[in-house]
């Protein structure tokens, strides 16, 4: 692929293009989509019920309590991270990489149009989400604006963590399976999306604040469940701003990686 010297004007054509196909294609297969919505939307309820029985709490404050930690892990990791991966795969198995060769598109289109496609898709689910949430009469307590800051970084983070997966371990579509149930449930968990935190004894718990997941799960649910500030949570958006810069560089290097081994076959 060549490098492209007028962007941003050409390369954001490149990059809405990419955008498109792969949302076209998602669209056309349906399936992927109606999981993402579907999944999510059980482990809400499941989790809602489950915490106005055991912390009798109101129906409202529990789905409030539990919308966050359900979006980061059962909505978001799943669709951005392994979505990404899926996608990376799919293009190698179907040779358009080495279609992409061929043509003036740079590298950076590619990367970047790729991201936003499951960024698009996420930002559905947040509103998905918090649509069943606001149906049972749950409210955002904090800043909006923080609280999809949060949801944006942690997005990066996870498109971040597919391309890495995807450009260095899968090689076949059999593969994506096993590795978001082998990387991804162990840190969901240690999250605290299908378990709270809160239950989690000490030393768990001093494990768990090396993942993640569970600063996304805090941050999130700190701010819009319990109205915190910027400055109330800082350690855990700190945390994940490192954290998504890391993937980031990550994510570029492994994919620039990819890209010479394709060539190379």
């Amino acid at each position: 692929m060549t490098k492209n010297k007028h962007f941003p004007g050409k390369n954001w054509a490149e990059i809405g293009a990419v955008t498109t196909r792969i949302l076209t294609e998602l669209w056309r297969r349906k399936r992927n989509l109606i999981f993402w919505a579907i999944f999510p939307a059980l482990v809400l309820i499941l989790n809602s019920v489950i915490l106005a029985e055991r912390a009798q709490l109101t129906t409202d404050r529990a789905f409030a309590l539990a919308a966050p930690g359900t979006l980061v892990g059962a909505a978001l990791f799943f669709s951005c991270t392994g979505g990404t991966l899926s996608t990376i795969v799919a293009e190698r198995e179907q040779q358009t990489l080495k279609r992409l060769f061929l043509s003036p598109m740079s590298g950076l289109s590619y990367f970047i149009g790729i991201f936003l496609a499951h960024f698009t898709i996420g930002v559905g689910q947040a509103l998905f989400i918090y649509a069943i949430a606001f149906f049972m009469k749950a409210e955002i307590a904090g800043s909006l604006l923080l609280g999809w800051l949060i949801i944006f970084l942690s997005m990066i983070a996870y498109v971040g963590v597919g391309f890495i997966l995807g450009a260095n371990l899968a090689k076949r579509t059999e593969d994506v399976n096993s590795l978001v149930a082998t990387f991804g449930v162990p840190l969901l968990i240690l999250g605290g999306v299908f378990i709270p935190s809160s239950v989690f004894p000490k030393n768990l718990l001093s494990l768990a604040k090396f993942n993640p997941v569970y600063h996304i799960n805090q941050a999130l649910t700190a701010v819009w469940a319990d109205n915190k500030t910027m400055a109330e949570i800082s350690d855990h958006l700190w945390f994940l701003v490192i954290f998504a810069v890391l993937m980031v560089i990550g994510a570029w290097l492994s994919y620039q990686q990819m890209l010479y081994t394709e060539r190379r076959l």
